[in-house]
């Protein structure tokens, strides 16, 4: 079964319909790359599926809980939208570090007020931190960055406070992690430096929607590509099959621009 379903998803601002029948599936474990230029309804797909908007229409299931359907009488309640939001990490373009917060801070502050829902907490209090700074630390190496764990966003490149971003939403542990443009605010050495993180993950087994300009990226890590122009989905297929072999004019047209 996919763990993430979206189904005829509709949305507007106004009079501009942004996304037009949106419809499609990804599978545990997999990487799924979004390419289209600007304004083709990309970053509003991923707001969308993480409850940051509010589609007009559709449907939108994760790992079998249905977190959006238009058609459903019965309205989910804030709590579910909670644990909703907790399944589906997102990656934003900036980094959105608290700058009076230290690396090791940063990650564990979601956690920690995740942790006081708890019914043991009071009780647990201390053995509670330590389990999550320890689970911080894990993941802090992961993206290659014990050696900064006690500085501050604004001792660190753009490169590392990506990294931290990254770092801060696995702790969470969510179903899918989406990542909004993670290389457009930072050059090209700091690009790769976070693509590599990426490619990291994939081989852990995490499931991702990753919306990017980097077309080697997408080429080399996806398992699955699609293409959006104008809020609809132009072409969905492998990386091969959209790169190298595709069947729509726009998709070509688009390929031929940035090549």
């Amino acid at each position: 079964m996919a763990i993430l379903e979206v189904k005829n998803l509709k949305k507007s601002f106004g009079r501009v319909e942004v996304l037009k029948d949106i419809s499609f599936t990804l599978e545990k474990g997999q990487v799924l790359s979004i390419i289209g230029s600007s304004g083709s309804g990309k970053t509003t797909l991923l707001r969308c599926i993480n409850s940051l908007e509010t589609a007009d229409s559709g449907k939108i299931t994760v790992d079998g809980s249905t977190i959006f359907d238009s058609d459903s009488a019965q309205k989910l309640t804030k709590e579910q939208k909670r644990i909703n939001q907790l399944n589906v990490g997102l990656v934003f373009q900036q980094f959105h570090l608290f700058p009076q917060h230290n690396v090791l801070k940063n990650v564990t502050l979601a956690m920690e007020l995740q942790a006081k829902d708890r019914p043991d907490y009071k009780k647990n209090k201390k053995q509670i931190h330590a389990e999550i700074e320890a689970v911080a630390k894990d993941f802090i190496e992961k993206v290659n960055l014990s050696d900064k764990i006690n500085s501050y966003p604004c001792e660190l490149s753009g490169g590392q406070q990506q990294r931290v971003a990254i770092a801060r939403a696995l702790a969470l542990n969510p179903k899918i992690l989406f990542f909004d443009e993670p290389t457009s605010a930072l050059d090209p050495e700091l690009t790769v430096e976070v693509l590599n993180v990426i490619k990291g993950l994939k081989n852990s087994g995490c499931t991702m929607v990753v919306v990017t300009h980097e077309m080697e990226f997408a080429r080399g890590v996806s398992d699955e590509v699609i293409f959006m122009a104008d809020g609809v989905i132009e072409e969905h297929g492998s990386p091969e099959q959209v790169f190298d072999n595709p069947q729509s004019e726009r998709t070509k047209a688009f390929l031929n621009h940035i090549g």
